[in-house]
């Protein structure tokens, strides 16, 4: 690496690899003396560990822990009824804007990192929606308002909305555009996190 004096000289500096690299290739040559940190120390398509904690661990009704790579319908995902209430699955992304919340309130950061609500032209165009546009974002659990960017960035039937946003509530909405004030604070079965990285919501303009 060059240091700051060589850095601040050459600007943007580029790393070719001498070689591709290969995913694993140590363990792929020699798996005996280099395991990889499973605990069987080898490539686990059924994993021990899940089968213990799929018979012993006690879950939420519509949960499961299953030893084996499964499909399995998430709440709030493609499959769930709700979807006919609200048909956008919605998402909370890392920004560039900030490191989660950190920073947020540095007005030099929001005026060049805006906190915008984005969405597909095709979701845009029947909702009557244009950049530029303040928005509602709703599910039964709560109401964001923010600015909407209208960008193919994101696929039709998704939009987002930057993580990490701090919670400003007027009249029961919050217009500071978190996302967590949609997300549901039912634990995932292994984790025990919640789900907020996917909400089923409806968009309108205000």
């Amino acid at each position: 690496m060059p240091n700051f004096e060589e850095m601040r000289e050459k600007g943007l500096v580029k790393f070719n690899p001498v070689k591709p690299v290969v995913a694993l290739e140590d363990f792929i040559k020699d798996p005996i003396n280099h395991p990889l940190k499973t605990p069987s120390g080898k490539i686990e398509i059924y994993s021990n560990e899940l089968a213990k904690m799929q018979k012993t661990w006690k879950l939420r009704e519509g949960q499961q822990i299953v030893p084996i790579p499964v499909f399995e319908n998430q709440r709030e995902g493609i499959l769930d009824p709700l979807k006919e209430k609200y048909p956008l699955q919605f998402y909370g992304y890392h920004y560039k804007g900030r490191t989660h919340s950190s920073f947020w309130e540095i007005p030099q950061i929001r005026e060049t990192n805006p906190q915008e609500i984005w969405i597909n032209p095709i979701d845009a165009q029947v909702r009557g929606i244009k950049t530029g546009d303040i928005v509602q974002v709703r599910n039964d659990l709560g109401i964001i308002q923010g600015m909407a960017k209208v960008t193919p960035k994101i696929i039709p039937g998704c939009a987002v909305t930057p993580q990490g946003a701090w919670a400003k509530y007027e009249n029961g909405i919050d217009v500071g555009t978190c996302v967590n004030s949609l997300a549901s604070i039912v634990p995932t079965a292994i984790s025990k996190g919640n789900g907020q990285h996917s909400i089923l919501v409806e968009i309108a303009k205000v």
